[in-house]
This record gives C-alpha cells, sequence and structure tokens, in this order.
C-alpha cells in the first residue's frame, strides 16, 4: 500500500479539543458530527468521493444556511476512521493495515466510495488489500479478525469475518509437509511478516513447529464468539478432534483463572511472534460456549478437564442445563476419571465439606449411559484406553476410594454414604476391602454412632467378599458391633473351610480326572496365595491350640472342685461329727477354714453350680469339633 504521508500533509489536519480541522487555506462550509467528534471540512472533495455524502447534500441544498452540519450516526470506526477516510478525499496517501483494514473496509462501504465517485476509490482500494495481502497471511487475518468486533454488523455483510474463518482454518487444517514447506531451516525463505516463502512467493502459512499447537496461542485472542464459529468452521473442514479439544481446553484455561488450579496448561507460552491483545470475555459465556463446542470423546486428561469445568461451572453458577450436560459427559468417561479431580468441594451453604449429590448423579449418568463414545486417538491427551468389560471395576474402586475419602467429614450424613455405596451394582465389586475401609473411617470419625446405626451402615459390605486381611482386621475392631464381628468371624471360617479342601482335594487324584485335579489344584493354588494370608492362618491355628489346651485345663480343675463340693454335700447330710469334714479335708490334702453357716453353704452350692461349667464343656467340645474339621 502507499508509504505512510510525510509530515506537511499530516500537518493539514490538526485538532482543538474535540474538533479537526483542514489547514486547505478555505473557510469550512461542511460540518461532520461522529461519536461527539467534529470534523470542519470542505464540500467538494466529500461529494466527489463519497456517494452518501453527496446524496446528503443534495437533499438538503437550500434547506439550511452555511456552513452545512450534519451528523452520521453509527459510523463504522468511529471518529478515528473517519479522519482516515478524510484524508483519503483530501488526496493525503493514508496507511492500510491489517488492524485497520476491516474498519476502513466497513466505513467505504458505509459512505459509498465506489468507483462511480473516482477512479480507485477507497471501497476498491480496501477490497484489494484484504484479499491479496491480509487473507494469504496467518498474522494479517487473525489482527484483522480481533479487529473485526466493533464493526460486525457491516463486516458479516461484507463476509470479511466469513472469509477471514476460512482462511484462518485453512491454513490451520492444511500440514506445510504435504507440500514439501520448508519447516526446519527458514532464513531468507521466511518474510518479514513472519510468513514462509517458496520460489519467492509468500504463501501466506505461518512458520510452524513440530507440534499440531502452534495456533493455539493467536486464535485465544479472539472474542467467545468469533473463536466459537472458527471452531466450528475448523470442524466442517475436517480438523481432529483432539487438536479441537486441545485448542478448546487452551482458550478456556486462558479466560477461566480457576481451572489452574486443577489443571496443568502452557497459558501464557506464547508461540508466534506478534503479540496480540487478550479478548474481554464473559465467563459465564464462555464456559456454556465451552460445553457445547467440546467434542464427544473420550480421555483422561479431557475428563479431568470436564471435572475443571464442573468446579468452576459450580463457581460461577451457570445454567441448570450447561451444568447437567457437563455432568452427562463426564459420567460417560467416569471411568477414566481421577480421585483428586472427583473431590468436588462444596461451594453452596450445605454441611458438607465436598458436593456428594454431584458425584451421585454423575455415577447414576455412568450406569444409564451407553458408554459408547470414541476415544481421542492414541497419541493425544495422554489417553489411555480403557476396555468396556473393565470400565464398571474400575468405576467401583473409584467410588470406594471417593467415599473413604469423604467418610472423615463429620457432617456426612451415613445415609448419603450408604446411597452412594449402593449406586453401583453388586457385581462392580469382586471385593468389598475398600467398602469396609470407608466404613471404618466413616466409624473412627463418627465415634458417637449407636450399634443399630453401625449395623445398618454395614450392611453395604458383603462379608463373604472380604479378603482373609480384611477379616482378620474387622474380627479385632471395636469399632465395629459384635454381631458383626461375628458374621465376619462366621464367613471367616467358613473361607479357610473352603481353602483346606480346596487343598485336600488336590491330592486326591486317583478318584478325580486328571482334568479337573489340574484345575482344582489351580484353584487351591490361588485361594492360598491370595491376599498373602498363609502366615495368619497358621498364627491362628496355633492360637486357637493353646487356647483348647487351657480350657481343658479349667474343666479339669471345674470338675475336680465339683467332686469336692459333692464330698462335702454328703458328710453334711450323713449328720456326721465335726471332724469328719477336717479328715476328709486332710485326705485331700485341704485347709479347712471355720465352718460355714446354712446360708453361706447355699451360697456356695448356687455359685458352684451355675450354668458356667456346663456352658464351657459345650464351648469346648464345640472347639475340638471345629478343629478336627480344620
Amino acid at each position: 500500500m502507499a508509504p505512510p504521508p510525510t509530515a506537511t500533509k499530516v500537518s493539514e489536519f490538526n485538532q482543538k479539543d474535540n474538533h479537526w480541522y483542514c489547514n486547505a487555506g478555505l473557510a469550512s462550509d461542511i460540518t461532520i458530527e461522529i461519536d461527539n467528534v467534529f470534523f470542519h471540512l470542505h464540500k467538494f472533495p466529500l461529494m466527489s468521493r463519497c456517494g452518501k455524502i453527496a446524496s446528503i447534500l443534495e437533499e438538503f441544498q437550500n434547506s439550511q444556511a452555511e456552513p452545512f452540519s450534519t451528523e452520521l450516526v453509527e459510523f463504522p470506526g468511529g471518529s478515528d476512521t473517519f479522519l482516515i477516510v478524510a484524508k483519503f478525499c483530501y488526496g493525503v496517501r493514508v496507511e492500510l493495515t491489517p488492524k485497520n483494514i476491516v474498519k476502513v473496509y466497513c466505513a467505504a462501504d458505509y459512505l459509498e466510495m465506489t468507483e462511480e465517485y473516482g477512479e480507485d476509490n477507497l471501497l476498491v482500494k480496501s477490497e484489494s488489500y484484504f484479499h491479496k495481502t491480509v487473507l494469504p497471511n496467518w498474522k494479517d487475518c487473525v489482527l484483522s479478525l480481533q479487529s473485526s468486533e466493533p464493526v460486525t454488523p457491516r463486516a458479516e455483510k461484507l463476509q470479511i469475518v466469513s472469509k477471514c474463518l476460512s482462511a484462518l482454518s485453512m491454513m490451520a487444517c492444511t500440514d506445510p509437509s504435504l507440500f514439501g514447506w520448508p519447516m526446519m531451516m527458514y532464513g531468507s525463505l521466511q518474510s518479514p511478516g513472519g510468513s514462509i516463502l517458496w520460489n519467492g512467493i509468500n504463501t501466506g502459512a505461518r512458520i510452524r513447529s513440530s507440534e499440531s499447537d502452534w495456533w493455539f496461542e493467536d486464535i485465544s485472542s479472539l472474542s467467545v464468539p468469533l473463536f466459537e464459529r472458527l471452531v466450528q468452521t475448523m470442524k466442517s473442514r475436517g480438523m481432529r478432534p483432539e487438536h479441537l479439544a486441545r485448542a478448546i481446553m487452551y482458550y478456556a484455561r486462558k479466560y477461566l483463572p480457576g481451572l489452574g488450579r486443577w489443571q496443568s496448561g502452557e497459558v501464557g507460552k506464547t508461540r508466534t511472534v506478534f503479540s496480540m491483545t487478550p479478548a474481554v470475555v464473559d465467563q459465564r459465556v464462555l464456559l456454556e460456549s465451552i460445553e457445547r463446542l467440546l467434542p464427544e470423546k473420550k480421555g483422561k486428561s479431557f475428563c479431568r478437564f470436564l471435572l475443571g469445568l464442573l468446579r468452576v461451572s459450580m463457581i460461577l453458577e451457570i445454567s441448570p442445563e450447561c451444568r447437567e450436560s457437563l455432568e452427562k459427559r463426564i459420567g460417560m468417561q467416569l471411568d477414566m476419571a481421577s480421585l483428586d479431580s472427583l473431590l468436588i468441594p462444596n461451594y453452596s451453604d450445605a454441611d458438607t465439606l465436598y458436593n456428594t449429590d454431584c458425584v451421585e448423579r454423575i455415577v447414576t449418568h455412568f450406569l444409564s449411559s451407553e458408554r459408547n463414545i470414541s476415544l481421542f486417538s492414541p497419541s493425544s491427551l495422554d489417553l489411555e484406553a480403557s476396555p468396556s468389560s473393565e470400565s464398571l471395576r474400575k468405576v467401583a474402586k473409584l467410588i470406594d476410594d471417593y467415599i473413604s475419602e469423604i467418610a472423615s467429614d463429620v457432617n456426612l450424613k451415613s445415609e448419603k454414604l450408604c446411597s452412594l455405596a449402593e449406586a453401583l451394582p453388586d457385581s462392580s465389586r469382586s471385593l468389598h476391602d475398600g467398602l469396609y475401609r470407608a466404613v471404618d473411617i466413616y466409624f473412627k470419625a463418627h465415634p458417637w454412632l449407636s450399634d443399630n446405626d453401625k449395623e445398618k451402615i454395614c450392611n453395604i459390605l458383603d462379608y463373604q467378599k472380604l479378603s482373609i486381611d480384611a477379616c482378620t482386621h474387622a474380627s479385632q475392631n471395636e469399632r465395629l458391633p459384635l454381631r458383626v464381628v461375628l458374621q465376619v468371624l462366621f464367613f471367616e471360617q467358613l473361607q479357610l473351610r473352603s481353602a483346606l479342601a480346596g487343598c485336600l482335594n488336590t491330592f486326591d487324584t486317583e478318584s478325580v480326572p486328571a482334568g479337573q485335579t489340574t484345575a482344582a489344584t489351580d484353584m487351591a493354588g490361588q485361594i492360598i496365595q491370595r491376599d498373602g494370608w498363609v502366615t495368619v492362618v497358621r498364627e491362628n491355628q496355633a492360637l486357637k491350640v493353646n487356647l483348647e489346651s487351657m480350657k481343658s485345663r479349667v474343666g479339669e480343675l471345674e470338675q475336680e472342685f465339683g467332686k469336692i463340693k459333692q464330698e462335702m454335700q454328703k458328710v453334711v447330710k450323713s449328720h456326721s461329727s465335726l471332724s469328719s469334714p477336717r479328715l476328709l479335708a486332710r485326705k485331700i490334702g485341704c485347709k479347712l477354714l471355720q465352718q460355714p453357716s446354712d446360708q453361706q453353704s447355699d451360697t456356695v452350692e448356687s455359685v458352684v453350680r451355675s450354668p458356667r461349667a456346663s456352658v464351657e464343656l459345650a464351648r469346648q467340645s464345640r472347639h475340638r469339633k471345629t478343629s478336627s474339621l480344620q
């Protein structure tokens, strides 16, 4: 375009306060007002270039005395742009740049500066500069698109915005290596504007690194509506979903500072050689737009980003529809979530520390969703494939860890804990060790619970799915109700018997076919080696043997004491002499105390003949039978 005007020509226009004057040596005969700025100019230069001003002057030619005054309402670009137009009308050389071209283009269209009002008029010059200089160049196209915000309606009419979006999407979607464009050695192949030259021709493509995110920072300077339209245009041109998702994530992290607390991004790392002014965005509008733009894909980093968006959405109090959509997206890939990102604080006035209702809704969406969304490509977004057969198991483990983490909250209701645990079907958990750990933590944080309340909470546990380690811990856990401990011991015995029976069956190879013997051996080996409980079983057996021997000795002493009491009763009934009990006492080697009264005799008899001996004998015989089975 034309070089900048000289100092003498610029001096022909001067400003005093909010008034502009042209020092042409003639008195001003027309005053044009734009946004409370007054331009004191001359009719002929304006009428010869601007069709709109010529029409206004013809309409009001005889209706007003000199000088003529008019106001241009909603002039594109404001007073700064009109100054450029005025200089052009007076023959002053003006400079078109990527930052002012859109406004000048729209202003020339508004003033009808066509070829009818002079050759090589401003509208033709602007259109030529826009198509030949701006659209082929990445940097100029971004700058022009950003500067089009104040004149969006007229820019849309002239298709300036759509052409810029189409050009940017084409350059972003095109891999220059496919055309043999230079990638590493730039040298003289780089134009001053930062574009790549090929055989001396400006290709308009930006110098790109080997990464695919070279354009993220550039487009992040656009406003939310323009960014949304650009992403949609790129999607229609076949941009890969993972690239779009990463660009959206980059944009969101830049304008939603709350995401930085839970997300790791590269915000602020500029990859371009030119600076851009960040856009002014409404965070609520941005978040709702981001949710609409996100692709229906799944990935570990993507799921973490969605959970971060959900946190921010609760702070910003966005619409319930948008929040529900985020929860559904997270539910469809809950098997890829991590515990730390699932711990969503409760920002409302609720007593609990974490928002358990939200997590419960996400689990419900996980169970109700078809989970048929596809993964991103394995090379992007730090993805990890998750077989559908393992999704339920992963989510069950995640929820068990989540319940364990929130169980220490003293304000957490037992109903909410049980509701979270029962949200998943029984088939999702092969072991209930995680649930047992959560229940134990809850009992420790809530020592005031009664045994009845504890038993109701323990109903979420399946004691048959507790490992030997968990059973051993539960049998010695003083926080559990006695009834629960007894049930745990019962199922522990069943596990021990099953394991030992499996071991014994492996040695019985004569009556069992070879195939079944091998299967039984493998199963027994797995049971014995599971959770490393062989040592616990042996120690338990040794303790049981010592306990049985002690009970046996106590039983013998009680029997001997009972015989002595029977002999004493026989002596009393036979009305023998007082020496007889002493003789009997000497005979058995006991020292006789003072003679008890009848009442004392009855008391001793009642104590001796208490049911303790019979209960202990029955318990002794039961334990002996149990040990014989073991």
